[in-house]
């Protein structure tokens, strides 16, 4: 097997989710210089998550380096089966991005660019609200800090000096009780 193989293996067990291409302008003296910035998410369905912004003359240049930086800044989210431990609020700029864990089967109840990171994060089970700005970057980096501020129900149990049943949401204790 040779290197281009394994690289190649190594970049199709992650799912990767274009988020927003958005033509960006520089003003200089002849007039303006046209970029594309582009937004990409990377994730591998199992609670591992990168975000990525590149830019070039080309669409696809500025893609290839927001993969390249999206695999770079990959983190490790704590999931609590299929949803999140608890619920959580991220803030960026004026967006403001509210998740709250959702009993199996409720699906992802999200739109755009939150939707888009929960999915690659293999979260299955939300509910989320957007407030504030709309602006699609600032959403996907307040998502981004929502899940960083989650913490492990086993982390927190030890923390506390308590069971790790007396921190699982209601449904999950129903289940293991049955």
């Amino acid at each position: 097997m040779s290197d281009y193989d394994i690289v190649e293996e190594l970049q199709e067990e992650f799912d990767e989710r274009v988020i927003e291409i958005a033509r960006v302008a520089k003003v200089v003296k002849g007039g303006r210089r046209f970029q594309f910035r582009v937004t990409v998410v990377v994730g591998d369905n199992k609670g591992k998550v990168g975000m990525g912004v590149g830019k070039a003359n080309a669409v696809p240049d500025a893609m290839r380096k927001a993969s390249e930086r999206a695999r770079k800044d990959m983190r490790l989210v704590a999931l609590s089966g299929t949803t999140i431990p608890h619920e959580s609020l991220g803030k960026v700029g004026g967006a403001k991005v509210f998740l709250k864990p959702a009993s199996p089967g409720t699906g992802v109840i999200a739109a755009g660019g939150v939707r888009a990171v929960l999915e690659v994060a293999g979260v299955k089970d939300i509910l989320t609200k957007s407030l504030g700005s709309a602006n699609v970057l600032n959403v996907v980096q307040a998502t981004f800090k929502a899940l960083d501020t989650l913490k492990s129900p086993a982390g927190e149990a030890a923390r506390r000096g308590k069971p790790v049943q007396d921190l699982l949401p209601f449904w999950e204790r129903r289940k293991q009780h049955a």
